[in-house]
């Protein structure tokens, strides 16, 4: 059985979506970029596309941090934009995510408005933004937005936060 899948996940900013990602531990990779849907979603929006191993991270984890991690509950005006949304690379994805939404629902007090949507094309972010936090931590948005995101990872999913990124914002 295949144990390396492929996953689009949309939400917030592209930087803090790629940052949470890189410090999980079973992420092999993560792309930035813009990602295209189908239907009324051709329009890119800011997104991952992250390559993860089922044997050390569950996708039912990912996910659960994905909706952890930006507005996922929320219609706001940026949402073109900043769509909430994950991506499915085939269709056989799609009833599973849905069943894990249905599930998580439960721990959110407002419905969740993230989208199951399928992946139709990916654009990459420019060389010089990728791996923003990586490049750099010490900046005000890093503080502001990204490290908020990355204590959810130390606090509710230590197992699978890498030790630099726990050592990194842990007195």
């Amino acid at each position: 059985m295949k144990t390396i899948h492929k996953i689009g996940f949309g939400g917030g900013c592209h930087w803090c979506t790629e940052a949470v990602f890189q410090a999980l531990i079973g992420v092999n990779s993560v792309k930035q970029g813009w990602i295209a849907s189908t239907k009324e979603n051709t329009e890119f929006s800011e997104a991952v596309i992250i390559e993860y191993n089922t044997t050390i991270i569950p996708l039912e984890v990912l996910i659960e941090i994905h909706l952890l991690t930006h507005k996922s509950t929320s219609k706001h005006s940026m949402r073109k934009k900043y769509r909430s949304a994950i991506y499915t690379f085939n269709e056989m994805e799609n009833t599973s995510i849905n069943l894990i939404l249905k599930k998580l629902q439960s721990n959110f007090k407002t419905k969740l408005i993230t989208q199951v949507l399928p992946f139709k094309t990916f654009k990459p972010s420019r060389e010089a933004i990728t791996n923003y936090y990586t490049k750099n931590p010490e900046k005000p948005f890093c503080k502001t937005y990204i490290n908020p995101k990355l204590k959810i990872l130390i606090n509710q999913f230590s197992e699978f936060t890498k030790t630099e990124t726990i050592s990194q914002l842990t007195p």
